[in-house]
């Protein structure tokens, strides 16, 4: 008995139902594929958040802002056999990298002892980056073990210290939330932005404006980055003018939104235009525009010489009690 085979056409016909489903179904499994990561993202911020509210259950109701020197205390496990004897300072004062200093470039470690797991802390739909920089050589996770990629978190808050190895008189030891760095302060909590997922390779904090009275000082005081052209200018795509062109960079977004933490630790994934919508306009909150602001990041701090208008009523960046 001759058995019957395919034709070609038939063959044909079969690739072509195949190919058709394929191009059906391929964009319909990644956006499956981008939504849970989304979902994972959203979940990571809660935890991160609900570390920090257990934090400030232990520590009075302020937020954690503290710079100090630990031994084996890398994020990157890797860091934490390299130092010999017991003293971590060689590996906090940047001849080899800051694998060991706890600041706010390794926020992280200030609530790692309430989440037990770095992992929280990684972006799951970003790679996490490693670049070299004049300070890491090797890498800024490699090398200095600090995050970038991530979460970011609000320091103008929690304020920051800056004191580790530091004189007593030396500028910036101390910077102090506007609102005075602790929970009770911060009108809004359901509103207010505590953590926000950000894309920087050299910047894992949310950046703050530093008032210029206070700038000479030993205790400076910190504002919001709330500046709708810097944030358009690092989440939008530009022009050569620096002008935002109306769609999210996918570069430095994932699916098109920016996950926010807030500080009563509910958590939601505003589209980027919608977190533009929720900033005030450099106009608005009384600082100029300049290369710092309209081109994007180029520092984690802002000195724009006045003091910003925080009356305006927008309450993600606290503004407006």
């Amino acid at each position: 008995m001759q058995k019957k085979a395919f034709t070609l056409i038939e063959l044909l016909v079969v690739i072509a139902i195949i190919a058709i489903l394929a191009a059906i179904l391929f964009p319909v499994f990644a956006q499956a594929k981008a939504a849970a990561k989304k979902a994972a993202a959203i979940s990571n911020q809660k935890q991160i958040g609900t570390a920090l509210q257990i934090y400030m259950g232990d520590y009075d109701d302020l937020y954690p802002r503290n710079d100090d020197c630990e031994l084996n205390s890398s994020l990157n496990a890797a860091n934490n056999n390299i130092a010999a004897g017991t003293d971590p300072s060689p590996w906090c004062t940047g001849a080899n990298g800051f694998p060991f200093r706890m600041n706010h470039y390794s926020w992280q470690k200030w609530v790692r002892p309430y989440t037990k797991n770095v992992q929280l802390f990684e972006h799951p739909g970003r790679a996490k980056l490693n670049p070299n920089t004049a300070s890491c050589p090797t890498g800024q996770y490699s090398q200095c073990g600090q995050i970038m990629g991530g979460f970011a978190i609000n320091l103008a808050l929690t304020g920051a210290l800056n004191t580790w190895n530091r004189s007593a008189t030396a500028a910036g030891r101390t910077r102090n939330s506007w609102l005075g760095g602790t929970g009770t302060s911060v009108p809004n909590v359901g509103d207010a932005m505590l953590l926000m997922e950000f894309s920087n390779p050299d910047i894992n904090f949310a950046p703050v404006v530093v008032d210029a009275i206070n700038n000479p000082l030993v205790d400076q005081q910190v504002y919001p980055m709330a500046i709708r052209e810097f944030w358009a200018a690092n989440f939008m795509k530009l022009n050569g003018s620096c002008v935002a062109q109306g769609d999210p960079n996918p570069k430095v977004t994932f699916a098109g939104v920016v996950v926010v933490g807030h500080a009563d630790t509910s958590t939601k994934a505003y589209p980027v235009k919608q977190f533009l919508s929720r900033t005030p306009s450099a106009a608005e909150y009384g600082v100029p525009v300049d290369a710092n602001t309209q081109c994007g990041i180029s520092s984690g701090t802002y000195r724009p010489g006045v003091t910003p208008n925080t009356g305006i009523n927008y309450p993600m960046w606290a503004l407006g009690q």
